[in-house]
């Protein structure tokens, strides 16, 4: 059963915000309400469609119990479609009722890290940021580099990148953890397997509506970028270190000839550390009342291995594997692997609602 006070709380909050955004004030406030009122939409919808396929399926099972065969037999056919379009729609609200993560309507950060493994792992780690990148260009979403430090034989030790678009936060936010490798470097000989692996975080982009920092907590250097980057290198004072006094994080981007770009890029990458943070020890807290399958978004967690002798990728967390290496290090297969982690996620929800509306 739907928890039918739930849809009408729903219902009355909706025309609660179309009310308030038809005045047309501006500020944070309208930039939440928007939000909200965007993400409703589709919901109010359903519960629209719902209704009017019930209010048609009570009008078929009239005609059912009429005198016309005729009749009968097109409202025969008509109540069986019906019952199945309640159903989805039933499925589709109950989704949607599912408490929200405020952070899955957010753009991405992605962090890619190489670990044990020396060279290997860096080269693992391109690997990844470049599955990455090949599967945010397939949703339409866009990549930008934030920060890299290269690999000495190739790949990257650390590279950090936005990634924007509708939905990157929520299809990627399980991606974080780390990620073993097994295959044959090309510099071994002897054709043993080597096993090495990466750490990936994925952390919702702070909104200036999300967090506000005070300047007076903030201890900002400037220094001459060190690697790539020819003569320029040695001449400015261009890369920029900023320290959040308050937590001790600190942030450095150097990849921008301008100091003024590197600044802003610090600062989206400080506060998305900080509002990662938050959220952090607010999940935390709930951690008691629920745990996914999934994982618990730790990034010690060991969540999947690419085992490239087989052509084989597993997902440990969901004991799914895939024959299908190639295709999900192109970017295309992933998908397959990110549809199945958030069913997983949300049966575990759907399940933990359902239990807590029985009891």
């Amino acid at each position: 059963m739907l928890p039918i006070q739930r849809l009408e709380a729903l219902i009355a909050r909706h025309a609660e915000l179309e009310a308030e955004l038809s005045k047309g004030a501006g500020g944070e406030s309208f930039v939440k309400h928007s939000r909200e009122h965007a993400e409703l939409s589709p919901v109010i919808e359903d519960v629209k469609a719902l209704k009017q396929a019930q209010d048609d399926l009570a009008g078929a099972e009239q005609l059912l119990a009429g005198n016309d065969p005729e009749m009968a037999r097109l409202a025969s056919d008509e109540k069986r479609e019906l019952q199945t379009k309640i159903e989805e729609l039933e499925q589709k609200l109950r989704l949607a009722l599912i408490p929200k993560d405020e952070a899955d309507s957010h753009d991405a950060i992605l962090e890619v890290r190489a670990g044990t493994g020396g060279d290997e792992a860096s080269l693992f780690a391109g690997d990844l940021f470049r599955m990455y990148e090949r599967y945010a260009g397939l949703q339409g979403w866009k990549v930008e580099v934030l920060s890299m430090s290269e690999g000495t034989a190739g790949g990257y030790k650390e590279i950090i990148a936005a990634i924007r678009g509708k939905g990157a936060f929520a299809r990627l936010k399980f991606e974080s953890g780390v990620h073993r490798v097994q295959r044959v470097p090309d510099t071994e000989a002897s054709g043993r397997i080597h096993t090495s692996a990466a750490t990936v975080a994925v952390l919702p982009e702070a909104e200036d509506v999300d967090i506000d920092i005070n300047e007076a907590d903030l201890k900002t250097d400037v220094f001459r970028a060190s690697g790539a980057g020819g003569q320029h290198v040695n001449k400015t004072e261009s890369a920029v270190r900023i320290t959040h006094l308050p937590t001790g994080i600190v942030v450095a981007v150097q990849d921008e000839r301008s100091q003024h770009k590197n600044r802003a890029r610090a600062m989206t990458l400080l506060k998305t550390k900080l509002y990662d943070m938050e959220r952090q020890r607010l999940d935390s807290s709930r951690a008691a009342e629920r745990k996914s399958k999934v994982g618990s978004g730790d990034r010690s967690e060991r969540i999947r291995t690419y085992n490239f002798p087989q052509a084989r990728v597993t997902d440990h967390r969901i004991n799914l594997t895939l024959h299908k290496l190639p295709q999900i290090m192109e970017g295309i297969a992933l998908g397959e692997i990110v549809d199945a982690l958030v069913a997983e996620h949300q049966a575990a929800l759907l399940a933990d609602e359902e239990s807590k509306l029985s009891a």
